[in-house]
């Protein structure tokens, strides 16, 4: 059996080296922001080309601090994708904040520049993008624009740690937000997320928010949150950090096997020299979606659906969203299907999921 994913031996190599990151921080008893935090923090920001980094407990929260520490009036809007994880979403919501929905460019998956100009109004104060899949948005598009209608920008860099748009790394246009979720390319074995700035003042309100709105034990200065990046999981990141070449690499040499390998009926990852991308995930389009996972299964290959509901259908956004219709997000949606790229897998594995495939 191929597994799609498998924890354990994704960071098998690295076990040895967690347990003495383990055994420095037991003996430290020291497990709230403490040097561990701090080195990963600078670690990560050098990594990403950014003055600042600031360790927070998830993704969503990096998300929801952003918004927070941009200190936007309530009811105002904020452009995000149609197609993405509902956590980006979740955190306009959670902000008091009303999400307006942009559909993507069917060739990415990512927000379409094309169409932000004609979502924005007097009320959009922000615009919120994501990298889907390990691959950036088209920034140098989308930047001009939020510089032109005076609109922050938000990236959530959830599955694009080292991705670049025409050298430039996410999280270095606007303020990044990342995930360190277990699966993701720079996970940990626990939940954690950064928010990355080269803005001083952002980066101290973050800091802030993150901890009870406290910068000096004891003395709050505004209403904030319980959302720090724990000692823990900072150990076995900053492990994870130094390897992380590595496994981008080890990723992006899967992904050209299937550009290669896969015939045409299946629609793959579009490529072009002003991207590099990370392949957070490795997504190929069919009309029957459904029938290929099920032969896939059968011929003992496991797959994911990356997302199998567009935030617009979910029950939870019932009443919360404009309605509206999303062709595009919802045909991606229901045909897109992630094949098995994670740090696990061996050439051979992608070999015979390709020779599987090619007999659909």
């Amino acid at each position: 059996m191929i597994d799609y994913e498998n924890l354990r031996k994704a960071n098998e190599s690295f076990f040895d080296e967690y347990r003495k990151s383990f055994n420095v921080l037991l003996n430290s008893g020291w497990f709230i922001l403490g040097n561990a935090v701090k080195n990963f923090e600078q670690e990560f920001a050098a990594f990403n080309a950014s003055k600042y980094c600031i360790g927070v407990a998830n993704g969503l929260d990096a998300l929801i601090l952003c918004l927070r520490a941009l200190n936007l009036e309530k009811g105002s809007e904020v452009i995000v994708p149609s197609n993405t994880y509902i956590a980006t979403i979740l955190s306009i919501l959670q902000c008091d904040l009303i999400p307006v929905l942009v559909e993507p460019d069917i060739r990415t998956y990512n927000i379409d520049p094309r169409k932000i100009e004609e979502a924005i109004t007097p009320k959009t104060c922000a615009i919120m993008v994501v990298h889907l899949y390990g691959k950036s948005c088209e920034m140098d598009t989308i930047f001009a624009i939020a510089q032109k209608q005076n609109l922050s920008l938000i990236e959530d860099c959830a599955q694009s740690h080292g991705a670049k748009h025409k050298g430039k790394l996410t999280g270095t246009f606007g303020y990044g937000a990342f995930s360190f979720y277990p699966t993701k390319n720079l996970g940990c074995l626990g939940d954690g997320g950064a928010v990355t700035t080269d803005d001083e003042s952002f980066a101290n309100k973050i800091r802030m928010l993150r901890n009870y709105g406290s910068e000096k034990k004891y003395y709050n200065e505004v209403v904030g949150y319980n959302s720090r990046l724990d000692e823990l999981q900072a150990g076995f990141l900053s492990v994870k950090l130094k390897h992380l070449h590595e496994i981008t690499q080890h990723k992006q040499k899967l992904a050209q096997l299937y550009h290669a390998g896969l015939k045409s009926d299946f629609i793959k990852p579009v490529a072009d020299s002003d991207y590099v991308d990370v392949f957070h995930i490795y997504n190929v389009r069919h009309r029957k979606r459904d029938e290929l996972k099920e032969y896939l299964l059968k011929n003992e290959i496991k797959t994911e659906v990356h997302y199998p509901v567009p935030p617009h259908k979910q029950k939870a956004m019932a009443g919360v969203l404009m309605k509206q219709q999303y062709p595009i997000s919802e045909e991606i949606h229901a045909t897109t299907l992630s094949l098995p790229i994670s740090y696990c897998h061996s050439e051979n594995d992608v070999r015979r999921v390709i020779e599987v495939m090619n007999k659909f």
